[in-house]
């Protein structure tokens, strides 16, 4: 997730981007970058860090004109460097993108056969080039966006400008969001990926649709299909949010936004990780081959807090599936026990932020002992990614709020596409199965979106409940971890005592704090363990627990049993987890939002834990 700003008019472009800039600065924070033309060639300037570093650049250097676009980067692919940040250019065609070019491998090596030198690691560059190699075979400059766009797979938003068409500017849309707009002169143009760097100068928006693009020039703004260069007619939307709202997309806290971002996050964690045919992963990026994951003997999964719950969900994936041995350590225990690390073990670090001190000191001891890393991380160039051999990105985007959901879920995603690739490669699961587990991956967004449909169910549960001291919350299985993490966001933002156990330890001990003033929250899905969880029930029902029911099951014992049931549309055994998760986070909002508590920066709490 980057933030993208553009401008065309009378003004002085490069004060209006920079003052979008700052509005999207929560899309991304490596990089940034602006050009624009001046005395008739484009100009560029870019820095890494915080947008306030190309302040500086850009208070030295004076510069100034129109059209101009900008970009604030959450780094994808290739690490937060100069040379990677956007815009980038490419015989004059210059490119700032937010998204993901899925077949980018395949068009740099076509572009570098046919003579193409490229400047960075990233895959936008390669959108330059595509144009450039229209705009060389004769095409004119929107002609040549549409045919470049056409050969790429993926997401994208785009700004878009051509040093010979300096009264030109081009935005493309196709699964990343984009809005344009027209000011109050004529002749003015604004675009960019969200709504609030457009609120001080229009109140009037377009939302571009996939596959379409707005070309924006003196003679007017005209919307057209990517395709096949057909003109739509758009709708006008009136924008009445004020500034700070806006920022959060018109949610009430960063929090409650990033709940409802995640099949989106889930979907782009997936996104070139699937092969053409959908019947199998594709983890290439990594670094480690079929041959490795052959040789891997055991694996040991390093994390904390909710990283840790998503290490203890992959545990059961990786043995399931790939059939390999899997520890799970606490990373802040991990060095202080001299752990074994024998040959042919690899070491998995999961955190969001790529800087937990803890998961960072345990890597460095794994590493130490002879073995392999391979870390999830959400932050391109952090410092655990680069201690590790091999990396996979959740692609999750910026995540504001300190309690953590949409890292939560991408983590989830790249776990499962590990035990799936592992599995492949080791003969664990046939081909069909595979192909049939990589299919699920695919619908997993639409569930998520439907879970999302809760959100009002689970108002009112919190309405109920938030004046409870003690939640229990029970689960079985690869949902377990689940309730544990359940447990933690409740605890986290609500500063509600609430614990996770497993649904068959509760009656040695946790059953002895079960009365009618504890809810109890209980994770029952359709699956081998439904009985034992309503034989779980039966027993809290019996000491006047107060039972909140998380189901797929029309069964008449659990309705008659709980005091209340939440139906939850089930993507298979498999994949519960994600789907489950997602109500217990809304469960946790609401209730923190009826105490009056801080949602986004809960107290005593930080983002990311850099020190031990």
């Amino acid at each position: 997730m980057c933030g993208i700003v553009g401008y065309m008019g009378p003004q002085d472009g490069v004060p209006v981007v920079m003052d979008g800039l700052q509005k999207l600065e929560y899309r991304g924070y490596d990089s940034a970058g602006v050009a624009t033309f001046q005395d008739g060639r484009i100009t560029i300037n870019r820095s890494v860090g915080k947008l306030r570093e190309l302040e500086k650049k850009l208070f030295a250097s004076e510069l100034s004109g129109s059209p101009a676009i900008g970009h604030t980067r959450w780094a994808t692919h290739g690490r937060p460097t100069e040379p990677n940040a956007h815009p980038h250019v490419y015989e004059g065609v210059v490119v700032v993108h937010n998204g993901i070019v899925e077949n980018y491998i395949a068009l740099r090596e076509e572009l570098a056969a046919a003579g193409h030198r490229f400047s960075s690691e990233t895959d936008t560059e390669i959108i330059s080039h595509l144009i450039a190699r229209e705009l060389a075979r004769g095409l004119d400059f929107c002609q040549a966006v549409r045919a470049a766009l056409n050969q790429v797979r993926g997401a994208f938003a785009l700004g878009i400008m051509y040093e010979q068409e300096p009264e030109m500017l081009i935005a493309a849309r196709k699964g990343s969001p984009l809005v344009v707009a027209h000011g109050s002169q004529q002749g003015e143009y604004y675009i960019a990926s969200d709504i609030p760097a457009l609120l001080a100068y229009s109140r009037e928006v377009i939302f571009l649709d996939d596959d379409e693009m707005a070309v924006c020039s003196p003679a007017g703004m005209t919307i057209m299909t990517v395709a096949d260069g057909r003109e739509q007619q758009k709708e006008v939307h009136q924008i009445a949010w004020d500034p700070i709202m806006a920022e959060k997309g018109g949610y009430k806290h960063f929090m409650l936004k990033e709940i409802f971002e995640q099949p989106q996050a889930v979907s782009n964690t997936l996104l070139g990780r699937i092969s053409e045919d959908r019947r199998k992963t594709d983890l290439q990026e990594t670094g480690f081959t079929p041959a490795d994951w052959r040789a891997v003997k055991k694996i040991m999964i390093l994390a904390c807090g909710t990283s840790w719950h998503a290490g203890l969900v992959g545990k059961f994936w990786l043995e399931r599936l790939a059939r390999i041995p899997t520890e799970i350590d606490i990373a802040s225990e991990f060095r202080y026990r001299d752990p074994l690390v024998e040959e042919g073990t690899l070491l998995i670090g999961i955190s969001q932020s790529g800087e937990t001190a803890d998961t960072l000191a345990a890597l460095r001891e794994g590493k130490d002992k002879g073995a392999k890393i391979l870390s999830i991380c959400n932050v391109m160039g952090s410092s655990i990614s680069r201690q590790s051999d091999g990396v996979m990105y959740t692609y999750a985007g910026p995540e504001i709020g300190v309690a953590s959901t949409k890292a939560f879920t991408t983590q989830l995603a790249c776990l499962m596409l590990l035990a799936l690739d592992m599995a492949a490669a080791r003969k664990t699961m046939d081909d069909e199965e595979i192909a049939e587990n990589v299919e699920a991956l695919l619908k997993l967004p639409a569930l998520l979106e439907k879970s999302l449909i809760l959100a009002p169910r689970l108002e009112q549960i919190a309405r109920t409940y938030h004046h409870a001291s003690d939640y229990l919350f029970l689960a079985r299985g690869l949902n377990y971890p689940i309730a544990l993490e359940g447990a933690l966001k409740l605890k986290e933002i609500s500063y509600i005592h609430a614990e996770g156990y497993p649904a068959g330890e509760m009656k040695h001990g946790p059953i002895a704090l079960i009365d009618e003033n504890m809810p109890v929250v209980i994770l029952a899905p359709h699956d081998h363990h439904y009985e034992k969880v309503v034989s779980n029930l039966q027993e809290v029902v019996a000491r006047d627990g107060r039972v909140i029911a998380f189901t797929a099951s029309t069964d008449k014992r659990l309705a008659d049993l709980s005091h209340e049931v939440v139906k939850i549309e089930e993507p298979g055994e498999i994949l519960n987890p994600l789907v489950y998760v997602i109500p217990l986070q809304l469960l946790a909002y609401y209730t923190a939002v009826f105490k009056g508590t801080d949602v986004d920066q809960p107290r005593n709490l930080a983002k990311s834990v850099t020190v031990e």
